[in-house]
């Protein structure tokens, strides 16, 4: 969000809002614990999950899930003087891992074997993940690249972390109750933005690669 205003920021709200103008209707931006996030579509509380969500075959059964439209990593973030100490993954047996809860990073996390032997820490929110590695509770998170790019490093709130590593690829989807119309309007929509170049200018924009 935008510290200034409060307002919602970033490529998926961008891309949110191009897509629902395209549609006929206004984006309203919700946030919600992410680890519930299946309750709250269902509930009616929300009509899409659209933040960087993670494609998986468990998200495809339960949802019905868009078309990929970028392409993502889970990498590992640590201190930057702890960089080159966790570049090999063996080095994170036995140390204090933070994940979001619900989040693709938990699962990579818990389906790892040298994280099997960690200690790993569930928390509500990513920020709430880098928190954990900044004030030394946690050696490291594991965090979406896309997330990292503009949430660490210099000129953030969190300047002394760092990526050590590349931990896992994946693809990021738009998520909607099971049958909803509005899967294969927003694929359409999609569809047109890719086709004149609109959904590779706001990658662009913001350093992300396009699903294939």
């Amino acid at each position: 969000t935008d510290e200034a205003t409060g307002e919602f920021t970033g490529f998926d709200t961008e891309f949110a809002k191009a897509v629902c103008e395209k549609l006929g209707v206004e984006a309203k931006f919700v946030e919600i614990v992410w680890d519930t996030k299946e309750v709250e579509l269902e509930a009616g509380n929300v009509d899409c999950l659209w933040n960087g969500m993670t494609i998986t075959d468990d998200l495809k059964e339960n949802l019905s899930v868009s078309d990929p439209y970028v392409q993502n990593t889970q990498v590992v973030v640590t201190k930057a003087e702890n960089k080159d100490a966790y570049a090999d993954f063996s080095k994170l047996v036995g140390k204090t891992v933070a994940v979001e809860a619900g989040s693709a990073a938990q699962g990579v996390a818990e389906d790892d074997e040298n994280l099997q032997q960690s200690n790993l820490v569930t928390v509500n929110k990513q920020t709430d993940a880098l928190l954990e590695v900044k004030s030394g509770t946690a050696d490291a998170a594991i965090f979406d690249q896309t997330m990292a790019d503009n949430m660490i490093g210099d000129g953030t709130d969190f300047a002394d972390l760092t990526v050590c590593g590349v931990f896992h690829e994946e693809q990021y989807g738009i998520g909607f109750r099971k049958g909803s119309d509005l899967c294969d309007a927003v694929n359409k929509a999609m569809a047109e933005m890719k086709e004149d170049g609109s959904l590779k200018a706001l990658a662009d924009k913001y350093g992300l690669t396009l699903a294939d």
